[in-house]
């Protein structure tokens, strides 16, 4: 049921201006608890997706297992595109990624092998499983922007936070 679900998309840390635990990450992530706050007390949700990509995928994984104390009904689900998701990533990296899997409610890993096409069916899969999606984006093309020009054309309420103003813009379709 599409109503208490809600995917995350966002950009890799190499496509932002601001290094992770900045003040500017800081501030955006203080907005993503809020915004996961409201998701949940003002609209029911209680099943969070993350794609497990490097940056926001990630950070908002852990938001959602940091919440989940506070907010016991909520869930975290980890779309993997393939299992060698993590091939290429740093130690330290694949430590983090392992460690959320073990801590996630439920993980689907939607192939077995990388081929050129996974992370797109992996946006797709989360986006047809989730009435929101909420998006680190500077409105620049890519794969956050295909996922978001998708979720459009699903009817999907979408909030998307710029990562260069952290202003956010919600658009409730």
């Amino acid at each position: 049921m599409l109503v208490e679900k809600c995917c995350f998309t966002g950009l890799r840390p190499q496509k932002l201006n601001f290094k992770e635990n900045s003040e500017k990450h800081n501030i955006i992530m203080s907005k993503c608890e809020k915004y996961i706050i409201q998701l949940i007390k003002w609209h029911n949700v209680t099943n969070f997706i993350s794609g497990m990509a490097l940056g926001w995928d990630i950070w908002c994984a852990e938001e959602i297992l940091k919440l989940r104390d506070r907010y016991s009904n909520i869930s975290l689900e980890c779309a993997v595109p393939c299992s060698e998701q993590d091939k290429y990533w740093s130690e330290s990296d694949k430590r983090r990624y392992t460690e959320i899997l073990s801590r996630a409610d439920k993980v689907v890993r939607l192939q077995e092998k990388y081929t050129s096409d996974c992370m797109i069916k992996r946006n797709r899969y989360m986006v047809d499983k989730s009435l929101y999606v909420f998006a680190l984006w500077d409105r620049q093309n890519g794969g956050t922007a295909n996922t978001i020009k998708y979720a459009l054309e699903k009817e999907r309420r979408i909030i998307i936070i710029n990562p260069v103003t952290a202003e956010v813009l919600v658009n409730k379709q």
